[in-house]
């Protein structure tokens, strides 16, 4: 009897919470309605379903919609996109796994979560490496190193096609932080990265590691007083309403990296699979041409919101830099890890960005 109350109990909460998710996945999906396709995808003979945790505000988020659309462009409606942003799908780990299995086609992962997959692509999250937007275009020129990048995940059976971004990673703040004695008094959150909290201890901060649909409360609560990301997503998901100071440290670049299941793209026909890279290739490129235009207006609308920006002293950013090596030192070996499906093999890789870079 008392077995049966208890199955009946836990089916009550099974649906309950069923119902509770699935009004939630409703509400984003509705969301959405303003990006709907101006087409039909009924008639495609083949579904890519993507997956990203963010806003189509942001410009690298929306490159998503922009794939969709040139993608039905070309190859005249047999394939179609249905990009699910806002974290309609889940969380970015639950989604990787479920792009490994197959279950998603593709994704627009966030570089710092790109790494629990493909430690390669950490590379990035160095700080004061890939550090403005000409480097990054530098990197991204340099075919041998980023190609060998973007495979950071073929041993999974994963494979990285390009990158979008959304701007200089910095500080929000409650408080201004001009000063590395400033920011010494900071809760900073960072993003549930190992590379991040080290990066912040080797600086003598104070990190809290936090999932990014935590911070807006913990904010106004007093949990964090400032939180690492870029000026132009913490201006669009509404942070600067609390922490109202900027600190442009520009340490790294905030991206996505666009990953697909290997065995899906190689199910395409030949000639699909071809238009399908070269689409996202096209549709990237052009969507980060945007980027420095979008971050410097988001950063001009800050500042007429009444938010001030700050810039640490050329000293203070030299500690800094100094203080950051440790970070290097202690994922070399992972970063230059080689797997069996690298075709490039360097001894170094890190080290050879690095020269590049100088």
């Amino acid at each position: 009897m008392k077995l049966g109350k208890c199955l009946v109990l836990l089916l009550v909460l099974f649906v309950g919470s069923f119902i509770v998710t699935s009004s939630v996945f409703a509400k984003k999906e509705s969301s959405l309605d303003k990006w709907k396709p101006n087409f039909d995808p009924k008639g495609a003979k083949y579904k890519c379903i993507i997956s990203n945790v963010s806003t189509p505000a942001l410009v690298g988020t929306y490159a998503g919609f922009e794939i969709r659309d040139e993608l039905w462009k070309r190859t005249n409606g047999q394939i179609y996109v249905d990009f699910k942003p806002l974290s309609i799908l889940g969380g970015e780990v639950e989604v990787l796994n479920m792009l490994q299995m197959g279950a998603v086609q593709g994704m627009g992962v966030s570089s710092v979560a790109s790494t629990n997959l493909g430690p390669r692509f950490g590379i990035v999250n160095l700080p004061f490496l890939i550090d403005s937007f000409e480097k990054l275009d530098n990197f991204i020129a340099n075919k041998k190193l980023f190609d060998h990048f973007l495979n950071a995940m073929d041993h999974q059976g994963i494979t990285g096609l390009d990158i979008t971004g959304y701007g200089n990673y910095g500080w929000a703040t409650t408080e201004p932080v001009q000063t590395i004695a400033d920011a010494k008094k900071i809760k900073f959150r960072t993003a549930e990265a190992a590379v991040n909290q080290l990066s912040y201890r080797n600086w003598g901060f104070n990190p809290v590691s936090m999932p990014w649909p935590d911070v807006q409360i913990a904010l106004k609560q007093g949990v964090i007083t400032g939180l690492d990301h870029t000026p132009a997503v913490c201006n669009l998901t509404k942070k600067f309403e609390v922490a109202k100071n900027f600190t442009q440290l520009n340490y790294a670049q905030g991206l996505f990296i666009w990953i697909f299941n290997k065995a899906w793209l190689a199910r395409l026909p030949k000639d699909l699979r071809e238009t399908f890279v070269s689409t996202v290739h096209d549709v990237c490129a052009e969507n980060r041409r945007r980027t420095a235009t979008w971050e410097m207006e988001n950063i001009e609308s800050a500042k007429a919101n009444g938010v001030e920006f700050f810039k640490l002293s050329e000293e203070e950013m030299r500690i800094l830099k100094d203080q950051s090596k440790g970070a290097y030192d202690r994922y070399a070996q992972e970063i230059n890890q080689i797997y069996p499906g690298d075709t490039y093999k360097p001894l170094n890789f890190l080290k050879e960005v690095q020269d590049f870079l100088q």
